[in-house]
């Protein structure tokens, strides 16, 4: 998969390290070009992108290596498309416009995220999230663990009867939580699966659950206390708000323009869904 061109600076100050050394005023530029073949021309610039394509291991290669080899990869290339007598095939053809769609949509979406992770917008999002100076609740608990829901309702049939949750975690929670009680410790909406997550909302605190699934098993929970988490301090969290304001400027770009669009989708009722993987179409 190509990576975007907005992160090339630094791979081309690695690719000049090749170049001879040259006054200041004279220092290359993407539109340098480093060799034609039959009057077409080939620039620094088309050696960067080619070198943002490869994979990262060969991008780790010495630059005079990488430069020379680069260079003929590209010559070689360019004799080859010149050599070609007739029309590229169809594949060739829905390619380049794949491709010129992808890196126009992805310009178009880095513009976007340019613009959306404002001082002012991290500022407010940070208020929305922290406006009473807390990040939420928090909820220490304990469980045990169990394999079956049998099990699990016998235990809870004790833990009515008297019996002490400590030493039932210990004795027969099969989790890694068990020796130690079945105790969990302080944790935030998100950290826990959804399904145990929920259970733990729904309890008051010193209360036990019903039978519990998750992909790990059956669980009994005991909620021990439920407490406000400080806010995060503004700088702990810039970058984690930042991403989320540009990630949802771009989705709303997105549902702005395809809304915005004229749409037209006919025959679908007619394909059927398989025909995705017939590449002898391309062929025809």
């Amino acid at each position: 998969m190509r990576k975007p061109v907005t992160f090339l600076t630094a791979l081309a100050v690695s690719g000049l390290l090749a170049l001879p050394m040259a006054r200041a005023e004279d220092a290359p530029g993407a539109d340098t070009v480093v060799a034609t073949v039959n009057g077409t021309q080939i620039t620094l610039g088309h050696m960067i992108v080619a070198f943002s394509t490869l994979p990262e291991q060969y991008q780790q290669l010495p630059a005079d290596v990488l430069f020379p080899g680069i260079l003929n990869q590209l010559i070689q290339q360019e004799a080859l498309a010149q050599a070609l007598t007739r029309e590229p095939g169809r594949a060739v053809q829905l390619s380049l416009e794949n491709e010129r769609r992808s890196l126009t949509a992805a310009e178009h979406i880095e513009d976007v995220m340019a613009g959306a992770a404002t001082e002012e917008a991290i500022q407010a999002a940070y208020d929305a999230l922290y406006a009473d100076g807390t990040a939420g609740d928090e909820y220490n608990a304990a469980h045990i663990l169990i394999e079956t829901e049998e099990e699990a309702k016998a235990i809870i049939a004790e833990l009515e009867g008297g019996a002490d949750f400590t030493e039932l975690a210990k004795a027969r929670s099969t989790g890694p939580s068990g020796p130690n009680g079945g105790e969990l410790g302080w944790f935030r909406a998100g950290q826990m699966v959804p399904d145990f997550e929920a259970a733990v909302i729904a309890l008051e605190p010193g209360a036990i659950s019903g039978p519990v699934q998750t992909q790990f098993g059956w669980h009994v929970i005991r909620l021990n206390e439920v407490r406000k988490a400080e806010a995060p301090a503004l700088e702990t969290v810039r970058d984690e708000l930042a991403l989320t304001i540009q990630r949802e400027a771009v989705q709303a770009r997105i549902d702005e323009l395809t809304a915005a669009a004229t749409v037209e989708r006919p025959g679908l009722d007619g394909i059927d869904p398989t025909v995705i993987s017939n590449f002898d179409l391309l062929r025809n």
